[in-house]
């Protein structure tokens, strides 16, 4: 079990430090001009994640979830997006942010993962919360998740996105 609490304080603790470096990415660009698109999604994606980690704390502690025979599998997988996760959030520098702002006249990225992927960091995104709670043995969390996490970003976060970048295109 302590494990899982190295490992979960460790991802809460990632979070709250992606938190402030995005807050101070939106203060950046939006002095420089950026406008924000995709709002009214925002808060959805925002208690996502926060339902995913009381899930997982509580299906972990309340079921009994346990290290299953593939675990180390899941673990490596999880491991390779967090390495995943640093070099995106690196490669937008200070254009990486949760929330969607676009800024007039900036070229879209095209190095780092987005060379080839138009959007790495969802990629992270979803291979955490599929592989975070497998893991751990946390089996319903892992299915129901990704399942949510996949229709929120493919029905709404990924299209407002390109709409965004569309438009500042024009």
């Amino acid at each position: 079990m302590t494990f899982f609490y190295i490992v979960f304080c460790f991802v809460i603790l990632q979070r709250l430090l992606e938190v402030l470096y995005a807050k101070s990415n939106e203060r950046y660009m939006k002095a420089q001009g950026a406008i924000e698109a995709g709002a009214s999604h925002y808060k959805w994606i925002v208690l996502l994640h926060v339902l995913f980690f009381i899930s997982l704390l509580a299906e972990v502690l309340y079921l009994d979830g346990a290290k299953g025979p593939f675990w180390m599998v899941f673990f490596v997988a999880f491991v390779i997006a967090q390495i995943l996760r640093v070099w995106a959030l690196a490669s937008l520098g200070r254009f990486w942010n949760t929330k969607i702002l676009v800024l007039p006249g900036a070229r879209k990225i095209a190095s780092g993962p987005y060379r080839w992927l138009p959007h790495p960091n969802y990629i992270v995104v979803a291979l955490e919360i599929l592989t975070l709670p497998l893991v751990f043995g946390a089996w319903r969390t892992a299915v129901f998740f990704t399942i949510a996490n996949a229709l929120l970003l493919l029905l709404v976060r990924i299209p407002a996105e390109e709409k965004a970048l569309q438009q500042l295109k024009s």
